[in-house]
C-alpha cells in the first residue's frame, strides 16, 4: 500500500513538471508569434490557465504530504505534548472539514460545470474545475490519516510541529540558540 502511496505521490510531482512545462512552452511559444509573426494561438492561453489551475492544486497536494505548507509555530514550539497534541488534532479537524467543504462545493457545482463549455478550447469545464473533487478527497485522506496516528498515539514529537522551516531560517535560529549557550 505504501508502494502505491509513494507512486500516486511521484506521477502528482511528475504532472507538477509536465504542467509547468507546458505552460512556459505555450506562453513563451504565443509571445514569440505575437511580436515575431503577428499571429498567435488562441487556444494556448486558455489551455495554460487551465494548466495553472491543475498545477496549484496537484501542487497543494504534494505540499501538503511533506508537510510544506504554511504555518505559525510560534506559539505551539512552546506548549506541552498534550498541547501540540490538542493544537495537531483542532488543526486536522479544521483542515479536513474545509476538505470536505471544497469537495461539497464542486459536487454542488457539478451540474454547472458540466454543461458549460470554455469559450476557445470548447471541452466541459468539469475537467477543469472537477479537480475540486480529487483535492478533497487525497487532502482529506491525509487528515485522516493524521487524526488516526495522533489518536492511535504513533506520532512522534516532531511530527507534532508541521511546519517546514527553511534553510536559512533554521541555520539562523541554531545560530541564536548558539549565541544564547
Amino acid at each position: 500500500m505504501q508502494a502505491i502511496v509513494r507512486y500516486f505521490f511521484k506521477l502528482l510531482e511528475v504532472l507538477v513538471v509536465v504542467f509547468m512545462v507546458a505552460m512556459v512552452v505555450m506562453v513563451f511559444g504565443n509571445v514569440v508569434l505575437r511580436y515575431g509573426f503577428n499571429s498567435g494561438i488562441s487556444i494556448s492561453d486558455e489551455m495554460s490557465r487551465y494548466c495553472f489551475i491543475w498545477l496549484t492544486y496537484v501542487g497543494a497536494m504534494v505540499a501538503m504530504r511533506e508537510g510544506g505548507h504554511l504555518g505559525v509555530d510560534s506559539l505551539i514550539k512552546h506548549l506541552g505534548l498534550r498541547g501540540k497534541k490538542v493544537c495537531l488534532f483542532i488543526s486536522e479537524c479544521l483542515m479536513l472539514m474545509c476538505n470536505g467543504l471544497f469537495f461539497l462545493g464542486t459536487y454542488k457545482m457539478h451540474e454547472l460545470q458540466v454543461t458549460s463549455i470554455s469559450p476557445v478550447v470548447g471541452i466541459s469545464m468539469i475537467w477543469i474545475y472537477g479537480i475540486g473533487y480529487v483535492v478533497g478527497i487525497v487532502m482529506g485522506i491525509i487528515n485522516l490519516r493524521v487524526i488516526y496516528r495522533l489518536l492511535a498515539g504513533t506520532i512522534t514529537e516532531s511530527e507534532l510541529l508541521q511546519v517546514v522551516e527553511t534553510e536559512g531560517l533554521a541555520y539562523a535560529e541554531k545560530q541564536l540558540q548558539e549565541a544564547k549557550a
